[in-house]
Protein backbone atom coordinates (compact mmCIF):
# COMPACT_ATOMS: atom_id res chain seq x y z
CA UNK A 1 0.00 0.00 0.00
CA UNK A 2 1.03 3.73 -0.17
CA UNK A 3 2.11 5.03 2.26
CA UNK A 4 -0.07 7.96 2.94
CA UNK A 5 -2.42 9.80 5.83
CA UNK A 6 -4.70 6.78 4.75
CA UNK A 7 -2.64 3.79 5.35
CA UNK A 8 0.30 5.06 7.44
CA UNK A 9 0.24 3.13 11.09
CA UNK A 10 1.16 5.33 14.03
CA UNK A 11 4.39 5.41 14.79
CA UNK A 12 6.21 2.98 17.23
CA UNK A 13 6.97 5.98 19.62
CA UNK A 14 3.06 7.19 19.69
CA UNK A 15 1.50 3.17 20.00
CA UNK A 16 4.49 2.47 22.95
CA UNK A 17 5.23 3.65 26.49
CA UNK A 18 8.69 4.90 25.69
CA UNK A 19 9.04 8.18 27.05
CA UNK A 20 6.26 7.94 29.16
CA UNK A 21 7.21 7.98 33.44
CA UNK A 22 6.06 5.31 35.30
CA UNK A 23 3.43 7.17 37.41
CA UNK A 24 1.77 8.70 34.56
CA UNK A 25 1.75 4.66 32.89
CA UNK A 26 1.06 3.45 36.66
CA UNK A 27 -2.08 6.45 36.76
CA UNK A 28 -3.26 5.61 33.05
CA UNK A 29 -3.95 1.77 33.93
CA UNK A 30 -5.23 1.99 37.54
CA UNK A 31 -8.03 4.37 36.08
CA UNK A 32 -8.49 1.94 33.43
CA UNK A 33 -8.86 -1.13 35.77
CA UNK A 34 -11.52 0.77 38.50
CA UNK A 35 -13.77 2.16 35.85
CA UNK A 36 -13.75 -1.22 34.00
CA UNK A 37 -14.48 -3.16 37.99
CA UNK A 38 -17.05 -0.71 38.12
CA UNK A 39 -18.73 -1.29 35.00
CA UNK A 40 -18.78 -4.99 35.43
CA UNK A 41 -19.96 -4.32 39.36
CA UNK A 42 -22.95 -2.94 38.07
CA UNK A 43 -23.77 -5.15 35.27
CA UNK A 44 -23.01 -8.26 37.45
CA UNK A 45 -25.56 -6.57 40.37
CA UNK A 46 -28.56 -5.52 38.33
CA UNK A 47 -28.38 -8.89 35.85
CA UNK A 48 -28.00 -12.05 38.67
CA UNK A 49 -26.79 -14.77 36.53
CA UNK A 50 -26.61 -18.41 36.91
CA UNK A 51 -23.38 -20.18 37.88
CA UNK A 52 -22.92 -21.17 34.29
CA UNK A 53 -23.38 -18.22 32.92
CA UNK A 54 -21.35 -16.74 35.93
CA UNK A 55 -18.81 -19.10 34.80
CA UNK A 56 -18.99 -17.87 30.69
CA UNK A 57 -18.93 -14.49 31.63
CA UNK A 58 -15.38 -15.30 33.80
CA UNK A 59 -14.24 -17.10 30.54
CA UNK A 60 -15.36 -14.28 28.25
CA UNK A 61 -14.07 -11.39 30.26
CA UNK A 62 -10.47 -13.28 30.45
CA UNK A 63 -10.60 -13.61 26.59
CA UNK A 64 -11.10 -10.23 26.28
CA UNK A 65 -8.29 -8.88 28.40
CA UNK A 66 -5.62 -11.72 26.38
CA UNK A 67 -6.87 -10.27 23.61
CA UNK A 68 -6.88 -6.59 24.28
CA UNK A 69 -2.69 -7.31 25.15
CA UNK A 70 -2.31 -9.55 22.16
CA UNK A 71 -3.66 -6.01 20.10
CA UNK A 72 -1.12 -3.81 21.57
CA UNK A 73 1.67 -5.69 20.78
CA UNK A 74 0.57 -6.22 17.20
CA UNK A 75 -0.63 -2.56 16.41
CA UNK A 76 2.66 -1.97 18.33
CA UNK A 77 4.41 -4.60 15.70
CA UNK A 78 2.21 -2.81 12.70
CA UNK A 79 0.75 -6.08 11.74
CA UNK A 80 -2.32 -5.30 10.15
CA UNK A 81 -4.15 -9.01 9.69
CA UNK A 82 -3.52 -10.24 12.92
CA UNK A 83 -4.68 -7.26 14.79
CA UNK A 84 -8.00 -6.87 12.62
CA UNK A 85 -8.43 -11.13 13.56
CA UNK A 86 -8.00 -9.78 17.48
CA UNK A 87 -10.74 -6.72 16.67
CA UNK A 88 -13.22 -9.37 15.31
CA UNK A 89 -12.61 -11.25 18.85
CA UNK A 90 -13.17 -8.67 20.91
CA UNK A 91 -16.43 -8.33 19.14
CA UNK A 92 -17.67 -11.35 18.88
CA UNK A 93 -17.04 -11.08 23.03
CA UNK A 94 -19.41 -8.65 22.72
CA UNK A 95 -21.99 -9.84 20.83
CA UNK A 96 -21.38 -12.99 23.08
CA UNK A 97 -21.59 -11.03 26.36
CA UNK A 98 -25.14 -9.59 25.10
CA UNK A 99 -26.51 -12.79 24.54
CA UNK A 100 -26.30 -13.78 27.96
CA UNK A 101 -27.46 -10.27 28.91
CA UNK A 102 -24.25 -8.54 30.39
CA UNK A 103 -25.14 -5.18 28.05
CA UNK A 104 -23.11 -3.25 29.96
CA UNK A 105 -19.91 -5.14 29.59
CA UNK A 106 -20.78 -5.62 25.66
CA UNK A 107 -21.36 -1.69 25.80
CA UNK A 108 -17.61 -1.40 27.29
CA UNK A 109 -16.34 -3.71 24.89
CA UNK A 110 -17.32 -1.97 21.60
CA UNK A 111 -16.87 1.82 22.73
CA UNK A 112 -13.01 0.68 23.61
CA UNK A 113 -12.65 -1.58 20.41
CA UNK A 114 -13.83 1.90 17.99
CA UNK A 115 -11.80 4.01 20.40
CA UNK A 116 -8.66 1.61 20.15
CA UNK A 117 -9.22 1.50 16.49
CA UNK A 118 -8.94 5.18 15.98
CA UNK A 119 -5.72 5.72 18.14
CA UNK A 120 -3.73 2.23 17.02
CA UNK A 121 -4.94 1.33 13.42
CA UNK A 122 -4.20 2.99 10.10
CA UNK A 123 -7.12 5.36 9.01
CA UNK A 124 -7.93 2.80 6.28
CA UNK A 125 -8.88 0.01 8.94
CA UNK A 126 -9.73 2.40 12.10
CA UNK A 127 -12.77 4.06 10.25
CA UNK A 128 -14.53 0.85 8.87
CA UNK A 129 -13.78 -0.93 12.09
CA UNK A 130 -14.79 1.89 14.18
CA UNK A 131 -18.32 2.78 12.63
CA UNK A 132 -19.46 -1.14 12.93
CA UNK A 133 -18.25 -0.40 17.14
CA UNK A 134 -20.31 2.45 17.34
CA UNK A 135 -23.29 1.08 15.65
CA UNK A 136 -23.34 -2.11 17.73
CA UNK A 137 -23.44 0.08 20.50
CA UNK A 138 -25.90 2.46 18.91
CA UNK A 139 -27.93 -0.86 18.49
CA UNK A 140 -27.93 -2.16 22.18
CA UNK A 141 -28.16 1.69 23.57
CA UNK A 142 -31.03 2.40 25.13
CA UNK A 143 -30.92 6.01 25.70
CA UNK A 144 -32.71 8.57 23.86
CA UNK A 145 -30.99 9.70 20.84
CA UNK A 146 -29.37 12.99 21.01
CA UNK A 147 -28.13 11.37 23.62
CA UNK A 148 -26.48 8.34 21.95
CA UNK A 149 -25.42 10.73 19.01
CA UNK A 150 -22.95 12.65 21.08
CA UNK A 151 -21.81 9.57 23.19
CA UNK A 152 -20.77 8.43 19.57
CA UNK A 153 -19.21 11.55 18.41
CA UNK A 154 -17.38 11.96 21.83
CA UNK A 155 -15.82 8.70 21.54
CA UNK A 156 -14.77 9.09 17.94
CA UNK A 157 -13.21 12.23 18.89
CA UNK A 158 -11.64 10.81 21.74
CA UNK A 159 -9.97 7.73 20.13
CA UNK A 160 -9.08 10.80 17.66
CA UNK A 161 -7.44 13.20 20.09
CA UNK A 162 -5.83 10.13 22.33
CA UNK A 163 -4.26 9.42 18.55
CA UNK A 164 -2.74 12.78 18.32
CA UNK A 165 -1.67 13.27 21.47
CA UNK A 166 0.32 10.12 21.09
CA UNK A 167 1.88 10.89 17.84
CA UNK A 168 2.85 14.77 19.91
CA UNK A 169 4.29 12.46 22.41
CA UNK A 170 6.40 10.38 19.93
CA UNK A 171 7.65 13.45 18.21
CA UNK A 172 8.54 15.03 21.04
CA UNK A 173 10.40 12.10 21.89
CA UNK A 174 12.00 11.66 18.58
CA UNK A 175 13.47 15.61 18.89
CA UNK A 176 14.74 14.77 22.12
CA UNK A 177 16.56 11.86 20.77
CA UNK A 178 18.12 13.63 17.89
CA UNK A 179 18.85 17.03 20.63
CA UNK A 180 20.74 14.41 22.58
CA UNK A 181 22.43 12.64 19.91
CA UNK A 182 23.40 16.33 18.32
CA UNK A 183 25.09 17.35 21.90
CA UNK A 184 26.43 13.98 22.01
CA UNK A 185 28.09 14.76 18.62
CA UNK A 186 28.86 18.35 19.70
CA UNK A 187 30.95 16.97 23.07
CA UNK A 188 32.69 14.51 20.94
CA UNK A 189 33.62 17.35 18.54
CA UNK A 190 34.80 19.43 21.28
CA UNK A 191 36.60 16.60 22.79
CA UNK A 192 38.18 16.14 19.22
CA UNK A 193 39.01 20.03 18.80
CA UNK A 194 40.66 20.29 22.41
CA UNK A 195 43.10 17.14 21.95
CA UNK A 196 43.68 18.70 18.55
CA UNK A 197 44.76 21.87 20.29
CA UNK A 198 46.62 20.29 22.73
CA UNK A 199 48.29 18.47 20.22
CA UNK A 200 49.33 22.17 18.01
CA UNK A 201 50.63 23.60 21.42
CA UNK A 202 52.92 20.85 22.56
CA UNK A 203 54.13 20.47 18.10
CA UNK A 204 54.68 24.30 18.02
CA UNK A 205 56.61 24.63 21.70
CA UNK A 206 58.81 21.60 21.08
CA UNK A 207 59.27 22.41 16.97
CA UNK A 208 60.34 26.13 18.25
CA UNK A 209 63.01 24.85 21.09
CA UNK A 210 64.30 22.01 18.93
CA UNK A 211 64.80 24.07 16.10
CA UNK A 212 66.98 26.55 18.49
CA UNK A 213 68.81 23.81 19.94
CA UNK A 214 69.75 22.71 16.28
CA UNK A 215 70.98 26.53 15.69
CA UNK A 216 73.24 26.32 18.21
CA UNK A 217 74.27 22.68 17.72
CA UNK A 218 74.85 22.83 14.16
CA UNK A 219 76.56 25.86 14.87
CA UNK A 220 79.06 24.02 17.23
CA UNK A 221 79.59 21.13 14.63
CA UNK A 222 80.51 23.74 11.87
CA UNK A 223 82.93 25.11 14.57
CA UNK A 224 84.23 21.74 15.51
CA UNK A 225 85.01 21.13 11.67
CA UNK A 226 86.73 24.86 11.87
CA UNK A 227 89.11 23.55 15.06
CA UNK A 228 87.28 26.46 16.41
CA UNK A 229 88.97 27.04 20.44
CA UNK A 230 87.47 25.35 23.10
CA UNK A 231 85.33 28.09 24.49
CA UNK A 232 83.90 29.03 21.43
CA UNK A 233 82.16 25.11 20.85
CA UNK A 234 81.47 25.31 25.00
CA UNK A 235 79.27 28.62 24.41
CA UNK A 236 77.36 26.57 21.63
CA UNK A 237 76.49 23.70 23.78
CA UNK A 238 75.46 25.99 26.78
CA UNK A 239 73.30 27.25 24.92
CA UNK A 240 71.84 24.67 23.32
CA UNK A 241 71.21 23.00 26.58
CA UNK A 242 70.03 26.25 27.65
CA UNK A 243 67.42 26.27 24.63
CA UNK A 244 66.25 22.73 26.31
CA UNK A 245 65.60 24.24 29.36
CA UNK A 246 63.45 27.25 27.87
CA UNK A 247 61.77 23.96 25.70
CA UNK A 248 60.49 22.51 28.94
CA UNK A 249 59.76 25.37 30.59
CA UNK A 250 57.23 26.17 27.47
CA UNK A 251 55.58 23.09 27.35
CA UNK A 252 54.82 23.61 31.20
CA UNK A 253 53.78 27.06 30.22
CA UNK A 254 51.48 25.69 27.41
CA UNK A 255 50.00 23.12 29.63
CA UNK A 256 49.16 25.93 32.14
CA UNK A 257 47.62 27.69 29.02
CA UNK A 258 45.49 25.48 28.27
CA UNK A 259 44.62 24.87 32.08
CA UNK A 260 43.76 28.69 32.70
CA UNK A 261 46.70 29.59 34.29
CA UNK A 262 48.69 31.70 32.33
CA UNK A 263 50.53 34.78 32.78
CA UNK A 264 49.36 38.00 29.98
CA UNK A 265 50.61 38.32 27.03
CA UNK A 266 52.30 41.42 27.83
CA UNK A 267 54.46 39.82 30.64
CA UNK A 268 55.45 37.17 28.15
CA UNK A 269 56.92 39.25 25.65
CA UNK A 270 58.55 41.41 28.32
CA UNK A 271 59.96 38.37 29.65
CA UNK A 272 60.52 36.77 25.95
CA UNK A 273 62.98 39.77 24.79
CA UNK A 274 64.58 40.20 28.20
CA UNK A 275 67.22 37.14 27.39
CA UNK A 276 67.70 38.71 23.71
CA UNK A 277 70.38 41.55 23.14
CA UNK A 278 68.99 44.75 21.60
CA UNK A 279 65.16 43.51 21.70
CA UNK A 280 62.60 45.50 22.97
CA UNK A 281 58.56 45.53 22.93
CA UNK A 282 55.94 47.72 22.92
CA UNK A 283 52.18 47.56 23.87
CA UNK A 284 49.55 49.91 22.26
CA UNK A 285 45.80 50.20 23.22
CA UNK A 286 43.56 48.81 26.16
CA UNK A 287 44.83 45.93 27.55
CA UNK A 288 42.27 42.95 28.38
CA UNK A 289 42.57 39.41 27.99
CA UNK A 290 42.72 37.42 24.57
CA UNK A 291 41.22 34.13 24.48
CA UNK A 292 43.08 31.01 24.65
CA UNK A 293 43.93 30.59 21.28
CA UNK A 294 44.09 33.79 20.53
CA UNK A 295 47.08 33.95 23.45
CA UNK A 296 48.81 31.22 22.17
CA UNK A 297 49.09 32.26 18.79
CA UNK A 298 50.81 35.62 20.03
CA UNK A 299 53.34 33.60 21.98
CA UNK A 300 54.01 31.21 19.35
CA UNK A 301 54.61 33.93 16.73
CA UNK A 302 56.65 36.13 18.65
CA UNK A 303 59.04 32.70 19.86
CA UNK A 304 58.97 31.96 15.83
CA UNK A 305 60.12 35.01 14.61
CA UNK A 306 62.71 35.42 17.47
CA UNK A 307 63.93 32.56 16.50
CA UNK A 308 64.59 33.34 12.99
CA UNK A 309 66.35 36.46 13.76
CA UNK A 310 68.76 34.16 15.79
CA UNK A 311 69.56 32.39 12.63
CA UNK A 312 69.70 34.69 10.02
CA UNK A 313 70.61 38.00 11.12
CA UNK A 314 72.31 37.34 14.80
CA UNK A 315 73.29 40.70 16.52
CA UNK A 316 70.48 42.32 14.89
CA UNK A 317 67.93 44.98 16.98
CA UNK A 318 64.33 43.44 17.44
CA UNK A 319 61.36 45.72 17.83
CA UNK A 320 57.70 43.59 18.95
CA UNK A 321 54.86 45.95 18.85
CA UNK A 322 51.85 44.28 20.45
CA UNK A 323 48.69 46.36 19.24
CA UNK A 324 45.46 45.92 20.96
CA UNK A 325 42.21 47.33 18.73
CA UNK A 326 38.66 46.93 19.28
CA UNK A 327 38.12 43.67 17.38
CA UNK A 328 41.64 42.03 16.96
CA UNK A 329 45.29 42.14 18.10
CA UNK A 330 47.86 42.93 16.07
CA UNK A 331 51.50 41.33 16.75
CA UNK A 332 54.53 43.33 14.67
CA UNK A 333 58.01 41.74 15.15
CA UNK A 334 60.76 44.10 13.20
CA UNK A 335 64.46 43.34 13.26
CA UNK A 336 66.90 45.96 11.88
CA UNK A 337 68.71 42.86 9.30
CA UNK A 338 72.53 42.60 9.46
CA UNK A 339 74.82 39.79 8.02
CA UNK A 340 73.64 36.48 7.31
CA UNK A 341 74.58 33.99 10.14
CA UNK A 342 75.79 30.58 10.34
CA UNK A 343 72.72 28.90 10.04
CA UNK A 344 71.07 31.49 7.44
CA UNK A 345 71.24 28.95 5.00
CA UNK A 346 68.80 25.94 7.22
CA UNK A 347 65.62 25.25 7.39
CA UNK A 348 62.93 25.74 4.96
CA UNK A 349 60.46 28.63 6.88
CA UNK A 350 58.23 25.87 7.61
CA UNK A 351 57.51 27.63 11.12
CA UNK A 352 56.41 30.65 9.59
CA UNK A 353 54.03 28.43 7.49
CA UNK A 354 52.70 26.55 10.39
CA UNK A 355 52.21 30.03 12.13
CA UNK A 356 50.20 31.23 9.41
CA UNK A 357 47.68 28.44 8.98
CA UNK A 358 47.53 28.34 12.77
CA UNK A 359 46.77 32.08 12.36
CA UNK A 360 43.84 31.40 9.64
CA UNK A 361 42.12 28.53 11.82
CA UNK A 362 41.24 31.32 13.93
CA UNK A 363 40.02 33.40 11.36
CA UNK A 364 43.32 36.13 10.78
CA UNK A 365 46.42 36.60 9.19
CA UNK A 366 50.07 36.30 9.04
CA UNK A 367 52.44 37.99 6.92
CA UNK A 368 56.39 37.95 6.34
CA UNK A 369 58.76 39.21 4.43
CA UNK A 370 61.62 42.27 3.79
CA UNK A 371 61.28 45.52 5.78
CA UNK A 372 62.75 48.91 5.15
CA UNK A 373 65.84 47.60 7.08
CA UNK A 374 65.71 43.77 7.98
CA UNK A 375 62.64 41.84 7.97
CA UNK A 376 59.03 42.26 9.30
CA UNK A 377 56.39 39.53 10.47
CA UNK A 378 52.99 40.88 11.29
CA UNK A 379 50.19 39.14 12.83
CA UNK A 380 46.63 39.72 12.80
CA UNK A 381 43.96 37.41 15.23
CA UNK A 382 40.50 38.43 15.90
CA UNK A 383 39.28 38.95 19.64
Amino acid sequence: MTDNAWTRWPSREALGLTGTSRPRQALTWTVRALVLAMLLWGAFRDAPLRWWELGGAVAGLLVAAVAAWALYRTTLAHRLTPSLALFALLLATGIAATAIGLTVPALVIWCGCAVTALERLPFVAALPLGTLALAGYVVLDGDAWPATAATVTGLALAGYVLRLDAEARAQSLRLLTQERAARAAEAESAALAERARIAREIHDVLAHSLSAQLVHLEAARLLIERGAGRERILERVVAARGMAREGLAETRQALSALRGEVSSVEEFLSELVTVEDGAEVTVVGERRPLPAEASQTVRRVAQEALTNVRKHAPGARVHLRLEYARRHVRLEVRDSGGPPGEMSGTGGGYGLLGMRERAELLGGSLEAGPGEEGFVVTLKVPV
